[in-house]
């Protein structure tokens, strides 16, 4: 299944794999084929995924997700904010910085700035320290598929194969660590409140120990413990207020 699977993956994760194993790509190489790949995966997931089109989710990522932006060092990084509906509270990040944010996730934040601000800057690190770029090209399709020449555009045929839940799938608890660390930076210096990301774990926390069992589903349950994050971004928050 893997090899057939992988003589059908677009190129471009061919020669993703090889920009960024290689010294020969800059770095504006590595990120354009790193949004190829992004773009495609996107597209099956806008595909898999109703889009939301809730106005008043737009508008608060058209407005958070900007100001994130403008805040990442690096200018070759774009980023694209979307809703989707789903059944659990979840966000996912892809190559090439297309963020996506079920609509019961924003809900979760009760529609607040800060701590949507908190959950996309999270993702976008993601995308940022290469974690969602290593996740993809390190699967046994894509590796297969970096070994042949396949034919051009069907990188959702993989995702369609793999399934959503593959996006949706935990990185290791350091991994996310780092994200919330970064998530908190950017948050903070686009003049969001970054101790809203204690806010929200610490409600959910709560949320998770309530004895009418709320399911807070496979995207909380996979990272760190709330109260590891806390003390985490706490002491992250020390620093950055001294």
């Amino acid at each position: 299944m893997f090899y057939n699977l992988g003589r059908k993956v677009g190129p471009q994760v061919r020669k993703a794999k090889w920009v960024w194993q290689s010294m020969t790509g800059t770095e504006a190489d590595a990120i354009k084929v790193e949004n190829d790949v992004g773009r495609d995966l996107a597209h099956e997931v806008r595909r898999q995924l109703t889009p939301d089109g809730k106005p008043e989710i737009d508008n608060l990522l058209g407005e958070i997700g900007p100001r994130l932006s403008e805040c990442v060092a690096n200018r070759y990084r774009t980023f694209s904010f979307e809703a989707v509906k789903g059944g659990e509270p979840n966000a996912f990040a892809l190559p090439g910085g297309f963020i996506f944010i079920t609509r019961c996730l924003v809900e979760l934040c009760g529609g607040e700035s800060d701590e949507v601000a908190f959950i996309l800057g999270h993702e976008m690190a993601h995308v940022i320290r290469g974690h969602a770029m290593n996740r993809i090209i390190s699967n046994s399709a894509i590796s297969t598929a970096a070994r042949i020449t396949p034919a051009r555009g069907v990188l959702g045929g993989w995702l369609r194969t793999v399934g959503i839940q593959f996006l949706e799938s935990a990185y290791s608890q350091d991994l996310e660590s780092e994200a919330d660390k970064l998530g908190v930076r950017l948050a903070a210096a686009a003049k969001y409140n970054p101790q809203a990301a204690t806010r929200l774990l610490a409600r959910l926390a709560k949320l998770s120990r309530a004895p009418q069992n709320f399911h807070l589903g496979q995207y909380f349950s996979s990272h760190p413990a709330y109260e590891t994050r806390i003390k985490n971004i706490n002491t992250l928050l020390r620093t950055i207020n001294r």
